[in-house]
């Protein structure tokens, strides 16, 4: 490349090098370099504007057969760049001058969707593109307001794409790029259907890629389906990160909370993710969390979507040291500054651990697993173990802090201290937008059960009284009620919901 041509380079800017040591999970390429696809300049300008240097291995393998248009099943493990190996390669392919969806990147989560679209826009911010994000948590108006407008790129759920292409809001007659990442999920029985029918609003002869970090038996049966010869990436000698130490504790229930506070005491946490089994832990190991002294945000499938944007928007921020959460983020979630993970409560399965563990160590960095164990988990630990073919090892009385602290950050070496008046104002944070979402369901709940045109109101198999009249008061399981009994009776069921199920299930 000449002289001329590399004067382009001096004028971007690029990011403060990243300095911790990587494995050889991101490490062990074959030397290209990202000029090497002759790719669009604006496109390599957004890619070195966003921190890239060179391909991981995964997108040395993707990214020229992508370009070719060939189908693309490739497996990779979490954290090593699997999302901008499909990016890219879509981004390059788009036509800014032609107004029509030319691709759809699916994912399975709304958290998940919100990440992939980021890392569209940042890679692709020169290239006058646009990209829409549409969840079920995103009104439909909004979706037929962005679709009547220029939109190159649509990342999204199942549920929520079908229902465009189903009603004809959006037109993927020219999308010839259609994306799965995490796969593994899209294809499980609870999404499958929805991207058989899916695909009929493609044209035949789209290009379609699939990644995961696992691929179970009804991805070759998708794949033997749809795609023609596709080219299969295998970077999965070991399926377990390198960067990450695993260790477990074992422990009764009632002590888990104790140890988790003794954790927080010892190591030099920069951010944590915890998992619990259930949305109802979660919320109450984030109160307990929070009453010890420590800052901690929380969520999980049951909060409303626009405050889960919020939490994850401001963890990834910075703004909170540990988030609770549920298996809600445990695929494909990136967030660069946490180090550890504590399986509070132990997972199932392999596959779901394996998600877990990820969320530390992501793009060959160095990270913590911490699992606390219990005397009911000790088969499933011995069955992950056996599964991922991976050492979970005891946890040792100090933890060498090389394991898990990025090199420049050892001679500051501090651990969380507990700062009441810090976890107290985030409590009280989360608080108020509970409030707030209350507020919002109490809202949507009466636009959906309550008529004031005279219809009434119809439940279980009822009429409301006076749906003949006009501008007929508001009904309920067809009798008259006054306002403060309407409101009552929600704030009860509202109630109910939150905590019906929490008293039989302490945190000691």
């Amino acid at each position: 490349m000449s002289h001329e041509n590399d004067t382009w380079k001096q004028n971007i800017q690029i990011p403060a090098k990243d300095l911790r040591p990587q494995t050889e999970d991101v490490t062990a390429t074959k030397g290209n370099e990202f000029e090497d696809y002759f790719l669009k300049r604006e496109l390599l300008m957004g890619i070195f504007e966003a921190g890239f240097e060179r391909p991981s291995p995964i997108q040395e393998e993707a990214i020229p057969i992508a370009l070719t248009g060939r189908d693309i099943l490739a497996r990779a493990k979490n954290g090593t760049g699997k999302t901008a190996a499909f990016v890219i390669p879509t981004l390059e392919k788009i036509n800014n001058k032609k107004n029509k969806v030319q691709a759809l990147l699916l994912v399975p989560t709304r958290e998940l969707a919100l990440q992939t679209s980021q890392v569209c826009k940042n890679l692709g911010k020169h290239l006058g593109l646009n990209v829409m994000v549409t969840t079920g948590g995103t009104t439909l108006k909004d979706d037929i307001m962005r679709l009547g407008e220029a939109v190159h790129i649509v990342v999204g759920t199942p549920g929520r794409i079908l229902d465009l292409a189903g009603k004809g809001i959006a037109d993927f007659s020219e999308a010839h790029t259609f994306v799965m990442d995490e796969a593994d999920k899209l294809l499980s029985p609870e999404f499958a259907p929805l991207i058989d029918q899916l695909l009929a609003y493609f044209p035949k002869d789209r290009q379609i890629m699939l990644f995961s970090a696992t691929f179970p038996m009804i991805v070759k049966t998708f794949k033997e389906k749809y795609l023609t010869k596709p080219y299969e990436i295998n970077l999965m000698e070991e399926l377990t990160l390198r960067g990450v130490t695993q260790y477990y504790a074992y422990v009764e229930e009632k002590q888990k909370v104790h140890c988790l506070n003794t954790l927080f005491s010892k190591l030099q946490i920069n951010q944590s993710i915890i998992f619990c089994n259930s949305t109802n832990r979660v919320e109450l190991l984030a109160k307990k969390i929070t009453e010890l002294g420590y800052s901690c945000f929380y969520s999980h499938a049951r909060m409303l979507q626009s405050h889960r944007n919020r939490v994850f928007h401001d963890f990834r921020n910075g703004v909170c040291r540990n988030l609770v959460c549920s298996d809600l983020l445990t695929r494909g979630i990136d967030i660069q500054a946490v180090n550890v993970v504590i399986n509070f409560d132990f997972p199932k399965n392999a596959e779901t651990y394996l998600h877990r563990i990820g969320r530390s160590g992501r793009y060959g960095h160095f990270g913590l697993a911490i699992n606390l164990i219990t005397y009911e988990d000790r088969f499933n630990l011995y069955k992950i173990e056996r599964e991922l073919g991976t050492e979970i090892k005891p946890i040792p009385a100090v933890i060498d802090k090389k394991l898990y602290v990025a090199p420049n950050a050892l001679d500051d070496a501090q651990v969380q201290q507990p700062n009441r008046d810090a976890a107290m104002a985030t409590q009280q944070r989360q608080r108020q937008q509970q409030e707030s979402d209350q507020q919002q369901q109490q809202q949507q709940y009466q636009q959906r059960r309550y008529d004031n045109n005279g219809r009434g109101y119809h439940h279980r198999g009822g009429r409301g009284r006076g749906g003949g009249g006009r501008g007929g008061g508001r009904q309920y399981n067809g009798r008259p009620q006054n306002q403060n009994q309407q409101q009552q009776q929600q704030q009860q069921q509202q109630q109910q919901q939150q905590h019906g199920k929490s008293r039989t299930m302490p945190l000691m």
